[in-house]
């Protein structure tokens, strides 16, 4: 059966897409390898937390399909590729999955057909990598006989404000006729669609954004260890700070920063996206800055232990919440991985609850999961809270837990040491 849009690699990006595709009444067929199997079965990827298995059962019946045969990517008008790229040991983005999504959709693409990326890149990726396998492999010439076009994911799991149809999508095309093309598909799926000048302009404002993000980030990570040195309630501080009008806009420090959209410096981008001596030196000192949060975190754990009588070796430490963001069950980046692979190096005795997480490996070993919130809390020398879950009743914790390391500023404020 013909779909309007293929989606191209699914997970954080390309699920949201084809679930507000289908609720927009759009057929919709999705292609990925990977996952095809476990997904036409009803399960999500085990690293997908976005969606909910309810969700993906509802796209099901509403003629969501998914598919293992390359074929069917010549026989929709839209063609959307979501695939993951993470950093690689270089720190450069791993495109692999987009060449190989590219690979797939070329020798079936048909005149007409809009090719739109929405992976994670470094500007120029469209133009210069993307395009020409898809040029090469079809031998139709994009801007001419195909539309193509970028459009940086947007999508934030767990946020009940600001979900598909209501969050702005940035659309730049390799030619005007491509981003309106591209502008169109989208118009059917949000309530805004904002143009960019070309491709490059659109993958840029994904790098504005993620690295606004995490720059912001390393700056209240910097001031809560000061303010901590400085006997200072930060988040008091913040409290105030974000009374004002103008100019300032509220981040809040934590044990490290997770989630899928990697801050990038074009120091380290392919020589094609670099700009020779102009690097983002601001990026990289984020970088370095919220890299070094997970040891800050076990720095203030092992001193709490100390200062009642205990050292890291053979302390029981509890784990609260070890996804990247409350809420969800996605742990791509949870710095919950790094906090405890050192605390188990240094002899700590680990546990972890998490309702989002039934089973968890550190060092490949499995992590015990507790059972009895309260009574784990009370048994455990320290409890860590890493993520403050909905369900957490963190006064009742406060209460229960022998000591409490609030990594969050969620606690009630008296209730918890904060980090």
């Amino acid at each position: 059966m013909p779909a309007d849009l293929a989606v191209v690699g699914l997970g954080h990006l390309g699920l949201p897409l084809a679930q507000a595709a289908v609720s927009a009444g759009i057929e919709t067929v999705a292609y990925d390898p990977r996952h095809t199997t476990e997904l036409a079965a009803g399960r999500l990827p085990a690293d997908e937390g976005a969606l909910t298995t309810a969700d993906l059962r509802r796209m099901l019946s509403g003629g969501f399909r998914t598919t293992t045969n390359p074929v069917e990517l010549g026989r929709v008008r839209t063609a959307v590729i979501c695939a993951p790229t993470p950093l690689g040991a270089d720190r450069t983005p791993d495109l692999t999955q987009v060449a190989e999504a590219a690979q797939a959709l070329a020798p079936r693409l048909r005149p007409h057909t809009t090719v739109i990326l929405e992976s994670p890149a470094y500007p120029g990726t469209t133009e210069e990598f993307l395009r020409p396998l898809l040029e090469e492999g079809s031998g139709l010439t994009a801007g001419r006989d195909f539309h193509l076009a970028y459009s940086p994911g947007r999508f934030d799991p767990g946020n009940r404000t600001h979900g598909y149809g209501n969050t702005p999508k940035v659309i730049g095309g390799l030619t005007p006729a491509c981003t309106e093309s591209a502008a169109a598909f989208y118009g059917r799926l949000t309530d805004k669609v904002v143009r960019a000048r070309g491709t490059r302009e659109a993958e840029t404002t994904h790098l504005l954004e993620t690295n606004f993000r995490h720059v912001n980030i390393a700056l209240v990570n910097e001031m809560a260890v000061l303010c901590h040195d400085l006997g200072v309630d930060l988040w008091d501080v913040i409290r105030c700070a974000e009374t004002k009008p103008f100019g300032f806009q509220a981040f809040r420090p934590g044990p490290g920063v997770g989630g899928h959209a990697v801050a990038l410096d074009p120091a380290y981008l392919p020589h094609t996206a670099r700009t020779p001596g102009h690097p983002l030196r601001m990026t990289g000192l984020a970088q370095e800055i919220n890299s070094r949060m997970p040891q800050y975190v076990i720095q203030r754990a092992a001193t709490l232990l100390n200062e009642h009588g205990k050292s890291v070796r053979g302390a029981r430490v509890l784990l609260l919440g070890v996804t990247y963001k409350p809420d969800i069950a996605d742990q791509q980046g949870t710095p919950a991985e790094e906090i405890a692979t050192r605390l188990m190096q240094m002899g700590a005795s680990i546990s972890y609850h998490d309702p989002h997480i039934p089973h968890w490996r550190v060092l490949g070993q499995p992590v015990p999961r507790a059972d009895s919130l309260y009574e784990a809390a009370a048994d455990a020398d320290l409890t860590l809270l890493v993520q403050p879950h909905r369900t957490y009743d963190l006064q009742g914790l406060a209460v229960k837990a022998q000591l409490l390391l609030d990594t969050r500023g969620a606690t009630p404020v008296g209730a918890a040491y904060r980090l």
